[in-house]
């Protein structure tokens, strides 16, 4: 067997082992629970004495012995099923756990009791997902509902702190199962273990009361508004990109579609969708660790705000503050201040979701016929150049080496222009020997972000990459960036500018970029 198959068959079986040790201590929790409610009532019968009468009067007279046995019987299995009367409303651990908190007027005893009986839903189990999911646990509530699809991966671990070395592999949902069951074991924890879709949101978000959005998508986090608002939950959305991130709680109060008393859903902020182009992954641009981490704690922050602030009666709903004006909370790691406050507006009179003349219904939500992939556009793998204008990276390596039949292979010398369009930062960390760094940035950008490039470049006459590339037209021309998408638009710009001679000099990329090259050339290339 295989040292990879080996690995995942252990780790699927400590998986399984400690499943079954959760199971077991539950089972014997249970256990001394019910023999600890045995011995009291033991206790009980014997302070009374076996003489002692249930119905409170003599039954010896007038009644015959079998139906006197048999009223005795029922009585003593009606005492015995019938719950010892609680002394306090909560358990004896429970205010030595949650004990700082209770004392804070802000929770008390009465918003533990409703954070106890609370269910919230985490929709995503990653950088943003685990710190709220490890404070909602710690602070008490009841249930957690975990839905993810994704594994845990190793450039996870730096910001989802919920996962761990030995848990790569692992489904999201079911390791941060195994940490917050280490953390609160008297939590209920629900999996979902599978993406977010249409058909199956409003029956996911049903059973309910709060909403965490922890997506990083704009199709899911148009879905996950409009199921909340079909079903009447709060949801409390963020996200997180490079060193900022953003934070509003959504739909508080939550009102029925048209009710102008509501608070503003997703679509009121945001009515369209952001240019797919324009939408950046956190692997491609990057996150710092305590960056999303805030954010995820904060979302965990305003979700106990909401419960405990929540009123179950009329008597209650006089006394109770109103919810805090929406907001769009943002935050920057490296501004000063760091974290700004934008007052949000009320419902849009006209918004497709929460207004009275709202499209979106739970039958098209179900249906599946809102295609919110659609409806925020996809971003389609670039194909921008003809075949003859890429190269494999199995082709470009022999490029970069001559072959003498005297002296072997050695590596070939200012044969050619290899341009990598990764930003510098990148390109600080690993680049191909002899590369020249122009990002795509400065390709695409403004002619002051190309001044820019020119001023920090040491070179003279026009001070501008194109005036670079010139001065060799006799040298073809290969483009290199991370995934090979950059690199063919990269190109095209090339030839616009007329870098290709009018066609009597090569410019072209190399397919798959250095993701390709490490795959199939250069196993040491560093992956990030």
């Amino acid at each position: 067997m295989a040292p990879t198959s080996i690995i995942e068959s252990l780790r699927q079986q400590i998986a399984s082992c400690e499943a079954q040790l959760r199971d077991l201590r539950s089972q014997l929790a249970e256990a001394e629970h019910s023999q600890k409610e045995q011995r009291e009532q033991d206790r009980l019968r014997h302070a009374t004495g076996p003489s002692s009468d249930p119905l409170g009067h003599d039954m010896t007279y007038g009644i015959h012995d079998d139906f006197r046995s048999e009223v005795f019987a029922v009585l003593s299995q009606v005492e015995d099923e019938r719950p010892p009367p609680r002394r306090w409303p909560l358990d004896r651990h429970e205010y030595r756990r949650y004990g700082r908190q209770l004392i804070m007027p802000e929770i008390g005893l009465q918003g533990q009791l409703r954070l106890k009986n609370a269910s919230v839903l985490i929709v995503g189990v990653g950088g943003l997902g685990c710190p709220a999911a490890a404070y909602l646990a710690g602070a008490g509530v009841g249930t957690l509902g975990l839905v993810d699809g994704d594994t845990v991966e190793e450039s996870n671990l730096h910001r989802q702190i919920l996962h761990s070395t030995g848990r790569v592999g692992m489904t999201k949902v079911d390791s941060a199962r195994v940490a917050l069951n280490s953390l609160n074991p008297n939590v209920r924890l629900v999996p979902h273990s599978s993406r977010l879709a249409p058909e199956t949101a409003i029956s996911t978000f049903q059973q309910y009361d709060l909403v965490l959005d922890c997506t990083d998508t704009p199709a899911s986090r148009y879905l996950i508004s409009d199921t909340c608002v079909l079903l009447g939950k709060t949801l409390v959305s963020a996200s997180a990109l490079r060193t900022d991130g953003q934070l509003m709680v959504l739909n508080n109060p939550p009102r029925p579609p048209g009710d102008t008393s509501g608070g503003p859903c997703y679509r009121c902020v945001f009515p369209k969708p952001p240019p797919p182009e324009s939408v950046v992954s956190c692997g491609d641009g990057g996150i710092l660790g305590p960056v999303v981490g805030v954010m995820g704690v904060l979302q965990a922050l305003e979700a106990i705000k909401v419960l405990t602030r929540a009123t179950q009666s009329p008597a209650e709903s006089l006394s109770a503050p109103p919810p805090d004006p929406p907001s769009l909370l943002i935050f920057s790691a490296y501004s000063n201040p760091m974290f700004r406050s934008i007052r949000l507006r009320a419902r849009k009179p006209k918004c497709a979701a929460c207004s009275a003349q709202a499209s979106v219904t739970s039958e098209a939500v179900s249906s599946g016929s809102l295609d919110y992939v659609q409806f925020c556009g996809a971003t389609n793998p670039v194909d921008a150049l003809s075949p003859s204008e890429r190269i494999s990276v199995e082709n470009y390596a022999k490029v970069r080496l001559d072959v003498n039949p005297f002296t072997g292979m050695e590596p070939s010398k200012d044969s050619h222009i290899l341009v990598d369009t990764r930003e510098k930062v990148q390109y600080d960390l690993c680049s191909l020997e002899g590369s020249v760094n122009i990002p795509f940035s400065i390709v695409s950008g403004t002619s002051a972000a190309r001044a820019r490039w020119s001023d920090n470049s040491q070179t003279s006459g026009e001070q501008d990459w194109v005036s670079e590339l010139r001065r060799h037209p006799d040298k073809p021309i290969f483009v290199v960036c991370r995934l090979g998408n950059d690199s063919q638009l990269t190109v095209k710009k090339m030839k616009e500018l007329g870098l290709d001679n009018g066609g009597q000099r090569w410019i072209g990329d190399l397919k798959g970029g250095l993701r390709a090259w490490r795959d199939v050339i250069d196993k040491d290339f560093p992956e990030y």
